[in-house]
């Protein structure tokens, strides 16, 4: 049985057939024991492969393809990478379901098309980041401020390669919630040590992740603010 219904497909091709206009890749990775939602993941893929030909789906065991995990550096499944020419280091872990499937295609769209959207001044900022940087989201299905975040991180991801943002579903990741303090979504946390919960505007977004970096010794008193929460 379909996981996305016949009047979503029929939108999503539609989409997909006006926007898309590079080959974009979409990378599951799987295991047959202790993944609840790793199959629906796959199928979700595949179904969207199906509505144009520029999009396909791989599928890969995580025990079975070792190389492969190191490469792409994966921590867990279920795990989307959404690849185009180049690895944006872009990941879901976790079900992109709910309000995050607005984000995925989103991702999908842009990584085909190679643009993240940002504005210049975005751009600018995000540039300066000079260090291997590792955004993670945690989000739940219900949650509906987290796609901006996750949209956000993704597109700064694109933006520069330092930079690597995942998605990562708390419900199903409970272990990487826990090691974070997620009590409430959206929870972005950087380089495993820097924390802010809720929707940042873009500019926030940025401005913590300059902090975050070291790039800036000071914050705004709004980042403050949210950092205290």
């Amino acid at each position: 049985m379909p996981l996305i219904g016949e009047e979503d497909r029929t939108a999503l091709r539609e989409q997909f057939e006006s926007r898309l206009t590079g080959r974009v890749s979409l990378i599951i990775f799987t295991k047959n024991l202790d993944c609840r939602f790793c199959k629906e993941v796959a199928q979700v893929a595949q179904e969207l492969s199906e509505l144009d030909p520029r999009i396909r789906s791989e599928v890969f065991d995580i025990d079975e393809n070792p190389d492969r995990v190191t490469q792409l550096g994966i921590i867990g499944v279920p795990a989307t990478v959404v690849m185009g020419s180049t690895d944006y280091h872009i990941r879901f872990y976790g079900t992109p379901a709910g309000h995050e499937f607005s984000t995925y295609v989103q991702d999908i769209i842009n990584v085909s098309r190679g643009d993240p959207g940002l504005s210049q001044q975005t751009l600018e900022g995000i540039k300066r980041i000079n260090v291997d940087t590792r955004i993670q989201v945690f989000v739940t299905p219900t949650c509906p401020y987290c796609p901006q975040m996750v949209l956000m991180a993704h597109e700064f991801a694109m933006a520069n390669e330092k930079v690597h943002a995942d998605m990562v579903e708390a419900l199903e990741f409970p272990e990487l919630a826990t090691k974070h303090d997620v009590l409430a979504v959206p929870r972005t946390v950087v380089n495993d040590k820097y924390a802010v919960n809720g929707l940042l505007p873009e500019p926030l977004f940025v401005e913590f992740l300059l902090y975050s970096t070291g790039l800036l010794e000071r914050v705004s008193p709004e980042l403050a603010r949210r950092l205290e929460q």
